[in-house]
């Protein structure tokens, strides 16, 4: 059959791997899995129980939960009537949550919890357009406007039989052009917008990613990124449906270690910030070690780096190979075991990965390909390739995708995979994308002789000091990060005479320094004040920096007592730091590092 939509895609699979297992999840503590025909009919009949209730081409149904099977089902029926899905992240709040259901005018939500269904209900008097709410869990609540998730499916059934060609007649009428869903971007700054994408832009993603990543249906994703991102819904379910490979959804992010040990997946998205704390992890262990321990930790590090260089020139001398197998099984193989046993890779995306991180897990045989998009582009623009990975780059384009540099640096992209436009915001729109086509990402980079495209910094987010000197904050924060004492750190300076940072320690690690060296503290607030952890932070951070010109290193810091959270809106859903909101809302401590 003729692929043109999403839809077409995932029928296309279930007629050719139907018997296949398509996902997973954990039910009474262990992984079920349903087979492509099986989700096949889940899909069609709650596709049909959403008509029984209304639901035509165009409209817009949003749909609010964590990762689930019902996620997949609600997603593809929705699609599957030619309507629009609007995902909303779980984490935001009720003016948030009402923001887009009025902008999007959503006729329909669909919920997971009780918690959630809680969040709806508070604006649902404020939101006349939105008809029904449909829940996933049982509640004490009772209404005409809400309905059992399971009861959708025998509405469909029961519609069935006075329409038997309902569903086919609907997926036949839907286009390329239309729109399988409006995003609404988190933003750093501003209100979001809805970016709209059709069926074209993410299909032409998709196939366009399948010939770069060579996945094929023998591979197992395992998926803990919301669902509800761009690149996890396209790199974590569209690209593993039309590959026929097998997704199993984590618990939590909480359990995803776990989760790794019994799923064995091939490949895995992912964000930076996980490979940061599994990094901080190791290195603090080894540091912890006996000297013994720590000089084999330093010499099956180097052993890795000499072995994946000679790999990558074509050819590994029989002795290396020898010590690299003994530095396997003497350090990494842990290591190996806690990412499932199997991993061909990871795919790393939403954030700029550090440099010296992802060459450490390279080293340690761990392969991650970093990758680059926004949402608005569907989400990739670029990837590394699994047999040529360049370190400190986001990989070439993606094929039938352009990227050029402008004069100001600026990264633009031109091709299908580019968003339709802004919801209702036609001026956002030609903000964004130029007469001739090319979206403007915000993204400062360069493209080397090979066409592999580097990240440098956000356009918005260079500080120009009062010397006038230009500075990339992301570039300091990336070489910072790796550190076992930070957490999260956002440097500051715009105007200003010098740099100074933002910094959440991690607290695990400062408690444990504290122990160490005899530092009496009652909770949180007391490490962040204590002169001695600060004269520890200020040595480490002048070490750390000692590299960079002088106009890029931290004059001052300040230590903040609280991880930022997205409940706080101090980080978007990707884990972006909001800038402009964190230097608000820490703006008395900033000025204090200036008098």
């Amino acid at each position: 059959m003729a692929v043109t939509t999403l839809v077409d895609m995932f029928l296309d699979v279930t007629n050719r791997f139907g018997s296949k297992t398509s996902f997973m999840e954990k039910i009474d503590g262990e992984y079920q899995g349903f087979t492509y025909d099986e989700l096949a009919g889940k899909v069609r009949q709650f596709a049909l129980g959403l008509a029984s209730l209304g639901v035509k081409h165009g409209d817009r149904v949003a749909l609010m939960s964590e990762n689930r099977i019902q996620w997949v089902i609600s997603d593809l029926g929705i699609l599957s009537l030619g309507a629009t899905n609007v995902p909303i992240y779980p984490t935001i709040t009720p003016e948030q949550i009402r923001y887009i259901l009025k902008d999007a005018e959503v006729r329909l939500i669909i919920v997971s919890t009780k918690e959630l269904l809680e969040k709806v209900l508070a604006i649902f008097d404020d939101l006349p357009k939105l008809e029904k709410i449909i829940y996933m869990e049982d509640t004490p609540q009772q209404a005409d406007y809400l309905i059992p998730y399971d009861d959708i499916y025998k509405m469909g059934a029961e519609f069935e039989k006075d329409h038997p060609k309902y569903y086919d007649d609907a997926v036949s009428k839907i286009q390329p052009d239309d729109l399988c869903g409006i995003i609404y971007t988190s933003g750093t700054t501003g209100a979001p917008k809805g970016v709209m994408l059709t069926h074209d832009n993410i299909l032409s993603n998709v196939q366009s990613g399948l010939k770069v990543l060579n996945i094929n249906e023998k591979d197992t994703f395992l998926s803990f990124l919301p669902l509800c991102h761009s690149f996890e819904r396209m790199a974590g379910l569209y690209i593993p449906i039309c590959a026929a490979a097998k997704v199993a959804y984590a618990e939590s992010v909480d359990t995803v270690v776990d989760n790794l040990s019994e799923v064995h997946p091939t490949i895995m998205t992912s964000v930076p910030r996980m490979f940061e704390k599994i990094y901080s992890g190791v290195m603090a262990n080894a540091q912890a070690g006996s000297p013994l321990k720590q000089k084999i930790f330093c010499w099956a590090v180097a052993t890795g780096g000499k072995y994946a260089d000679a790999k990558a020139a074509g050819k590994v001398p029989a002795f290396l190979n020898f010590k690299y197998n003994l530095a396997t099984k003497l350090v990494f193989s842990k290591l190996h075991e806690k990412v499932g046993g199997k991993l061909r890779y990871f795919i790393s995306g939403g954030a700029p990965l550090v440099r010296d991180i992802a060459e450490f897990f390279n080293k340690a045989g761990i392969l991650i390909l970093e990758g680059y998009g926004l949402t608005e582009t569907s989400p990739v623009i670029a990837v590394n390739k699994e047999e040529k990975n360049k370190f400190g780059t986001v990989g070439p384009a993606l094929p039938g995708v352009e990227v050029k540099i402008a004069d100001d640096g600026e990264i633009l992209t031109r091709g299908p995979h580019v968003m339709k436009g802004y919801y209702k915001n036609p001026d956002a729109t030609s903000e964004m994308i130029d007469a001739d086509g090319w979206l403007h990402t915000g993204d400062i980079g360069q493209l080397d002789d090979e066409g592999y495209l580097s990240i440098t910094d956000r356009k918005k987010n260079i500080i120009v000091t009062s010397g006038g000197k230009n500075v990339t904050p992301a570039s300091i924060e990336n070489v910072l990060i790796s550190s076992q004492y930070i957490e999260q750190i956002m440097v500051v300076g715009d105007r200003r005479k010098f740099l100074s940072a933002l910094i959440v320690p991690s607290f695990d690690a400062l408690k444990k320094y504290a122990d160490e060296n005899g530092i009496s503290y009652k909770d949180q607030n007391d490490l962040v004040v204590n002169e001695q952890i600060h004269e520890m932070m200020d040595k480490m951070i002048r070490e750390t920096t000692a590299h960079l010109a002088r106009f890029e290193q931290i004059k001052k810091f300040a230590l903040l007592p609280k991880e930022l959270t997205i409940e706080a809106g101090e980080i978007t859903p990707s884990l972006k730091v909001k800038r402009k909101v964190v230097e608000e809302k820490y703006s008395d401590m900033i000025e204090r590092m200036y008098e």
